[in-house]
């Protein structure tokens, strides 16, 4: 059993976090470049809560820009043991209308622009992404849904495309012909790199329009509207899900995912690679040899 230290990731629309005590924005240096922005530290009651607004402070950075390597391991150098995304989507059902939440339990990747592994020459490795959402966290997400008072459903199929362009209307129809429910552009490559991460991660799909197969074009002012009448929301399922967690946090199978992932032998591996990945895999490999620091 261990403490929780819950990351939020905050998508379009919610770029802060009310209610933490002992509020600090920090600065946390990765390997892989500038995050979005500082880390919000703080908590809630005795839970510490660690906020990355994912677009930055005042939403400068597009969905192709967004440095999620950057992003998840600085949350994980932040001690982080788990993650809860909140993202603007567009709806690709009927039944899914503006102002409806979605705790989302599958994707489709469909970006090509972005780093979508830490991995690469020097170190490979091969997570399981067959339930890329932790069902724990989730669930407790549709709890704090509920107790929030948000029209929301339970599973659904999340369409990440690169962005930032939305969808033409071949392409929506397509997407919907595949069972899609929701689409939006930043939620891939970051849960397929919490998972090498080894933190379990939740995904909140906040929607805010119909994509274009229904006939109407997508406008940023409707999109706009939706989030903020849904952020109070938001950010009240927040403080809900954090107060809701138990005292104490029971391992996840999650956390141990790179036990037998990490295939390159020992004598191939590169130092400056498992140096610059020690934050991710420090637990299964240990230390960084000391020339590659």
């Amino acid at each position: 059993m261990a403490d929780w230290v819950l990351g939020v990731i905050g998508g379009s629309g919610l770029y802060e976090i009310e209610g933490l005590a002992d509020a600090r924005w920090v600065a946390i240096e990765s390997p892989f470049g500038a995050p979005s922005d500082q880390l919000l530290c703080g908590r809630i009651g005795s839970t510490r809560l660690v906020f990355l607004p994912r677009h930055g402070r005042g939403h400068p950075l597009p969905p192709s820009d967004i440095n999620a390597r950057a992003n998840i391991d600085t949350l994980k150098r932040a001690g982080c043991t788990d993650i809860l995304s909140l993202a603007a989507v567009g709806s690709l059902q009927e039944q899914l209308s503006p102002g409806t939440f979605v705790v989302v339990d599958q994707f489709i990747d469909r970006t090509v622009a972005r780093a979508p592994s830490f991995f690469g020459p020097g170190l490979t490795a091969h997570v399981s992404m067959a339930d890329p959402v932790c069902p724990r966290l989730s669930r407790m997400a549709a709890e704090a849904a509920r107790a929030a008072g948000a029209r929301f459903v339970e599973g659904g199929t999340y369409l990440a495309m690169e962005g930032p362009q939305f969808s033409t209307r071949a392409e929506s129809a397509l997407y919907r012909s595949w069972g899609c429910d929701v689409i939006g552009m930043t939620a891939m490559p970051e849960a397929k790199l919490a998972r090498e991460a080894e933190l379990p991660y939740a995904s909140i799909a906040m929607i805010t329009d119909y994509d274009c197969w229904r006939d109407s074009e997508v406008e940023v002012a409707q999109i706009l509207e939706v989030l903020a009448a849904n952020a109070a929301t938001a950010r009240d399922l927040v403080r809900r899900f954090v107060e809701a967690l138990p005292p104490s946090r029971a391992a996840s199978p999650i956390d141990t995912c790179l036990d037998g992932a990490i295939v390159t032998a020992p004598a191939a591996r590169d130092p400056a690679m498992v140096a610059r990945l020690s934050a991710i895999v420090g637990r299964v490999l240990g230390p960084a040899p000391l020339a590659a620091r």
